[in-house]
């Protein structure tokens, strides 16, 4: 029975970590949902979507890729599109994925501005959104610590001395965010190497 029992344990661990890389239509209509989907942030959504539901990335891999993201001019999000994109089908990748994620909420907010601009001051409308204010904040915590956990899994200390180093300059003590990059993005990227090597020796 232990002869039979042991590659049954195993079958979970044999399970691909990635899916075909998806077409440019699919790759369109997945991020199209994704910003249709992402009241609150698309954050929340595209890791969902990407990692968990596709799987056309490690949780390792999108957290690079988000840090990548985030450290480039222009909205975190936009930026992983092109990226994601771009990094599954080329260029024409990045396009579609870019395409999926603005076009569709363009149009609704194009709608919804015109009719802001009328019914705007109405006090149900204001309240409404301050309620939705705290949902935001909530699907945002909870991404955060979904990206951690590979930190935690792996009990990469480092990792997390860093992040909390960088979360108490800007968070705390109210550091400007250009001169905290500066000082966190070579420490990081030089202390990653230098672990590296030496796992390697």
């Amino acid at each position: 029975m232990s002869l039979d029992s042991a590659p049954a344990a195993q079958e979970p661990d044999l399970t691909p970590a990635h899916s075909p890389p998806p077409s440019l239509p699919a790759l369109f209509m997945a991020f199209a949902r994704m910003s249709l989907a992402g009241f609150g942030g698309v954050l929340v959504f595209a890791r969902r979507a990407i990692v968990e539901r596709h799987r056309w990335m490690t949780a390792d891999e999108f957290n690079e890729t988000f840090a990548l993201c985030h450290f480039l001019p222009g909205p975190n999000i936009v930026n992983l599109s092109m990226v994601f994109g771009s990094r599954l089908r080329g260029i024409a990748g990045g396009i579609a994925a870019f395409a999926g994620l603005l076009l569709p909420p363009t149009l609704i907010m194009t709608v919804l501005a015109i009719i802001y601009a009328h019914f705007g001051d109405v006090d149900v409308l204001r309240r409404s959104l301050a309620g939705i204010s705290c949902a935001a904040v909530g699907l945002l915590i909870a991404v955060v610590f979904r990206m951690m956990t590979p930190l935690l899994k792996r009990m990469d200390a480092v990792g997390l001395i860093l992040m909390l180093a960088v979360f108490t300059a800007i968070g705390v003590l109210r550091l400007p965010l250009q001169v905290v990059l500066l000082v966190a993005i070579p420490l990081s990227v030089g202390v990653t190497f230098i672990l590296r090597r030496k796992v390697a020796a």
